[in-house]
């Protein structure tokens, strides 16, 4: 373990050596700017799947994208009591403090917590059961479609995401005024295309690329 330990914290300084040789030379100016303030224009709820970076996707800067990532992009609905709320605090610091002007729910193919709310170990108390419970709802929408259950999974995932967003008032608010947009996409990791939902249809049809 230790070894193991070891050989994972070298190949993260590795990469920090070559950010701080190669990149940050280039960077210096913009964060230096960004020390003084952040003003992202756009909030990223996506999974925490290593596999999908939305920096890396959208070829964003630092600076530019506010994310929020959790198992299976998901956010709560809006509710009080208990004492941590740590996506529904990320929400309201980037909608009433940064006041960003779209928030953006990417889901993505290969979902593991997509896969954990399909399947019957998910059962009991644990922290991964409990929060991909917030999926039982929509998995009825899904029961009688043609196709691949998880991939339709994957679908309703970013549209109960976005429903659960609008249970919040300043969210509510603000799309109400017309100063924040709810959009959804859907990633695929093997072929690296972009999937956007058309809120009129519900359905998602490929971003263009030109």
């Amino acid at each position: 373990m230790t070894d193991r330990f070891a050989s994972a914290m070298e190949h993260l300084l590795a990469g920090y050596r070559r950010y701080r040789s190669e990149r940050w030379p280039r960077l210096r100016a913009l964060h230096q700017r960004l020390a003084r303030a952040q003003t992202p224009r756009v909030l990223i709820i996506a999974c925490s799947d290593s596999r999908v970076d939305p920096a890396t996707i959208f070829d964003a800067d630092p600076g530019e994208l506010f994310v929020i990532r959790n198992v299976a992009n998901l956010a709560p609905p809006c509710e009080s009591g208990g004492r941590y709320h740590g996506t529904s605090a990320a929400i309201e610091f980037a909608v009433e403090r940064l006041q960003v002007e779209t928030i953006l729910v990417l889901g993505h193919a290969q979902c593991g917590g997509v896969a954990a709310a399909l399947a019957s170990d998910t059962a009991g108390d644990s922290f991964l059961a409990a929060w991909v419970s917030l999926l039982d709802p929509v998995k009825a929408r899904i029961r009688n479609l043609p196709g691949d259950p998880a991939r339709a999974l994957e679908y309703e995932s970013i549209k109960a995401t976005l429903e659960n967003l609008m249970s919040f008032p300043f969210v509510a608010r603000r799309v109400s005024e017309g100063s924040l947009l709810l959009a959804g996409a859907h990633y695929g990791i093997a072929d690296g295309g972009l999937e956007i939902l058309d809120p009129a249809s519900g359905t998602f049809a490929p971003a263009p690329v030109e």
